[in-house]
């Protein structure tokens, strides 16, 4: 990730709102086809048509070696799950999480979404995940830094008895998937670089969020992120605009 933060133009802040338009609606047709039966290779395959039929590329296909245009991750596979065979189930919780390159410009967002009936806890552990990305981006403006984001993120979901993810975080968006800042879902220790937003930048800001403790490995494949207890986890994202006011949240179009 480079040091430096790229301050987009009025001109790549247009191009981004259409990458982002295209990465949303892939994210609504990724969550249409989180059905019972279906595998997770059947809801990347949803997310890459839609992608492609829009006119951008999947991302994340190659990145570094990933082979899919979308994660998919099942109940507490935190993030990067590879898709496959596994079919999904009624009462397992899926999270999507996927990027857009359209002219030179990434959109990124994510969202963990049930199948059927799930259980109490894994419906309050998707609106907590959603909401405290809401509650972290009522920082997201002119003035203040970017841990105060992160704060507002890790006090929302610890209030309601979960726990944030800690070894991966958000970051920058632009060019790049990974451009900076980095972007904690917790107020890290003093002395690391606490930069202010300022009017341009492009962020994304991702809660990742276990319902037991917030330990993660990575398992054998190289990819996949789960929580270390087995607990289940989500996932909600959103890349957003830094504006002279409120945050234009630029991926969230298709997001019921």
């Amino acid at each position: 990730m480079s040091e430096s933060i790229y301050i987009k133009s009025p001109h790549e802040i247009e191009i981004m709102r259409q990458a982002a338009k295209i990465a949303a609606g892939a994210r609504s047709a990724g969550r249409q086809a989180v059905k019972d039966g279906l595998t997770t290779k059947q809801i990347n395959k949803a997310v890459h048509e839609y992608i492609v039929k829009n006119g951008a590329k999947p991302s994340c296909l190659g990145y570094e070696g990933f082979p899919a245009a979308a994660c998919v991750s099942v109940n507490e596979e935190v993030i990067h799950g590879i898709p496959g065979r596994r079919v999904v189930r009624n009462g397992d919780i899926v999270s999507i999480d996927l990027c857009a390159t359209y002219r030179g410009f990434v959109g990124d967002c994510a969202g963990t979404y049930p199948v059927g009936e799930v259980s109490e806890e894994a419906k309050k552990l998707i609106e907590v995940t959603r909401q405290a990305f809401f509650e972290g981006i009522r920082f997201a403006k002119v003035g203040y830094r970017i841990y105060d984001i992160g704060e507002a993120v890790q006090a929302y979901v610890e209030s309601h008895g979960f726990s944030v993810v800690r070894d991966f975080v958000g970051h920058g968006i632009g060019r790049g998937m990974h451009e900076a800042p980095e972007v904690p879902n917790y107020r890290p220790e003093r002395g690391r670089p606490n930069p202010r937003l300022v009017k341009g930048m492009t962020i994304c800001v991702e809660p990742m969020v276990c319902a037991g403790d917030w330990h993660v490995e990575i398992l054998k494949d190289g990819w996949t992120v789960v929580s270390v207890d087995r607990s289940l986890t989500a996932h909600y994202e959103n890349t957003i605009l830094i504006t002279d006011g409120e945050p234009e949240i630029l991926t969230m179009a298709d997001d019921i």
